[in-house]
């Protein structure tokens, strides 16, 4: 008689079916995780533990204990810069050019400390964070240390999940393989490698605000989340927007009105890289493009307590902007 494989209690206890299955608590959830981060599991068990969960979805004591156990694996600096706002980029952008990632460098020249990672290249037709920024001339960083030091230097890094764990990212990359994404796209977003005081997240279905905020509040993490434009943590801002925020363990929502005419929001025809130039240097200045960013640095400001109110946030946001470095992304147009 064969030896049971030590993962499989891990799926026994959420495949026994809707009656005698449970989910996993974080000491489990973190055990498991541990496994698979050693390479411990056999593809098939993968396989069976990633679609069970993403048949039953999310559970938050799930996500704590993966968290845990990620970043206890995870190799960072000996000493790390005071990180203000960890930024999840992980969706990519398809109908919409990633006006956040101006926005997202605009707050870093005005000397805040923005770490972003994310993935790229798991569905085709979409433009991720990494490519953007490598256009733009801005190098994404190689290592959790080497991101520390942009950080130190420049205020900015981002840093793509094959960097920062390897097992994480062939996960996500198994989307082509399972035909569905996996808890990982969802709790990846939330491992704050780098300690930022602030985490910033968004959601495309509703149903996931509370997940996120309640893993957050596990985690003892401040946050906010809201939805975003394609997935993105960017405001759509022909809409109003509901912001929950998680502050010291206390759960507020604040609703956020539309600061544009939904007449201004039609999709990219092209998704042109080059705008992205053009927009930070003044010589486009699209309403959609301009509010969308300025939109998204509001709600950042907001949660790191720089306005008291979404109108003072905005004003601040809009007074960074104009404020930029026009040189400091290279143009020729």
């Amino acid at each position: 008689m064969s030896q049971e494989h030590p993962f499989a209690p891990y799926i026994r206890i959420i495949g026994k079916g809707p009656r005698l299955s449970r989910p996993l608590t974080r000491d489990e959830a973190k055990a498991a995780t541990g496994m698979i981060l050693r390479d411990e599991v056999d593809p098939v068990q993968l396989g069976a533990f990633l679609c069970i969960l993403r048949v039953r979805t999310e559970d938050p004591q799930e996500g704590a204990g993966f968290i845990d156990a990620v970043r206890d694996h995870l190799d960072r600096p000996d000493r790390l810069p005071a990180v203000d706002l960890d930024w999840p980029s992980y969706a990519g952008k398809v109908r919409q050019l990633p006006y956040y990632l101006l926005g997202a460098l605009a707050l870093a020249e005005s000397g805040i400390k923005i770490f972003m990672h994310g993935v790229e290249g798991h569905t085709e037709g979409r433009l991720f964070s990494a490519q953007t920024l490598r256009e733009l001339g801005i190098a994404p960083a190689t290592s959790l240390s080497d991101a520390a030091d942009k950080l130190t230097s420049g205020n900015f890094a981002y840093l793509s999940l094959e960097h920062i764990s390897p097992v994480l990212q062939r996960i996500i990359d198994l989307k082509a393989t399972l035909g569905v994404r996996t808890p990982v796209n969802t709790f990846a977003r939330m491992i704050n490698a780098l300690d930022a005081k602030n985490v910033f997240q968004c959601i495309t279905h509703s149903a996931y605000r509370e997940i996120h905020r309640d893993c957050a509040d596990l985690l003892g993490q401040r946050m906010c989340v809201f939805k975003g434009e394609g997935g993105e943590i960017e405001r759509r801002p022909a809409k109003p927007v509901t912001v929950q925020y998680l502050i010291d363990g206390e759960r507020s929502e604040e609703n956020w009105p539309a600061t544009l005419e939904a007449d201004h929001a039609a999709h990219d025809d092209v998704m042109d890289i080059t705008r992205l130039k053009a927009i930070w240097h003044g010589t486009d200045t699209h309403p959609y493009a301009i509010a969308a960013l300025t939109g998204t640095m509001a709600i950042a400001l907001r949660l790191m307590d720089k306005a008291d109110t979404p109108e003072e946030a905005q004003a601040k946001a809009e007074a960074i902007w104009e404020a930029r470095n026009k040189d400091t992304i290279p143009y020729a147009g």
